[in-house]
């Protein structure tokens, strides 16, 4: 394994990478959303982005930085999940109407049950992982070439995987079928859709990032493991 070199940008990133992933399972995970004849998660709008961040890390920096920055969320949503579960178990002011409305705003909005939060981890760390491996293997067979098939056919792969472990975990026998069914095609196709969307912008910023950080890993002998922290080559 080589020496470990710093990046100027890979922190940054990372941190925009935890705040997205935060924001989208904390606010609204749950809220099932029509607009017209569609009907869709609304804890999903910006989730589609940390697939694309995703994407930038494993392609510039490779699987094993990828792989740190996918820990990195899934410490932040546990840290922010027995956080919210603490404040809003704490016992309010007796005779205080302001505070006692605020409490159950908080509990709805915040307090999701443990069957949601186990279900978005799980979801969440196979979804990504599936994601950054499928992409790393896919730019070591294209040596390097295609970025636009390898970010669309990582992200199909790793939102399959996410959705389909997600919703049913969290949901079933809450929502009917039906809306089980329409959300998860949905939200599937609309993270898709933002994945192919977002192509020019990913090429833009990959191609900006391996200059300036003198990089482009290829994962030729890295560990494939999702179960360390290492990110030197071959870690």
């Amino acid at each position: 394994m080589t020496p470990d070199r710093p990046y100027r940008y890979y922190d940054l990133l990372m941190v925009g990478f935890a705040a997205t992933l935060l924001v989208s399972n904390l606010v609204g995970p749950g809220k099932a959303c029509q607009i017209g004849p569609v009907v869709f998660g609304a804890g999903n709008i910006f989730f589609p982005l940390t697939y694309v961040l995703g994407d930038v890390f494993t392609e510039v920096y490779g699987y094993a930085r990828a792989r740190r920055a996918i820990w990195a969320g899934a410490g932040a949503l546990v840290v922010a999940t027995v956080m919210t579960h603490v404040i809003v178990a704490l016992p309010v002011k007796p005779g205080d109407a302001y505070t006692a409305t605020l409490q159950g705003a908080l509990a709805i909005a915040f307090d999701n049950t443990w069957r949601v939060v186990v279900a978005s981890l799980l979801a969440y760390c196979a979804g990504d992982f599936v994601n950054s491996y499928v992409l790393a293997k896919m730019k070591v067979l294209t040596r390097r070439r295609w970025l636009w098939m390898r970010t669309i056919g990582s992200t199909v792969v790793g939102q399959g995987v996410d959705s389909l472990i997600f919703y049913p975990l969290a949901f079933a026998g809450i929502w009917t079928f039906d809306t089980m069914l329409s959300i998860v095609t949905f939200n599937f196709a609309f993270k898709v859709a933002v994945e192919v969307v977002m192509t020019p912008v990913t090429y833009l910023v990959v191609s900006r990032l391996k200059r300036a950080e003198q990089e482009d890993a290829l994962d030729v002998d890295t560990r494939f493991t999702p179960f360390s922290l290492r990110t030197g080559t071959g870690a």
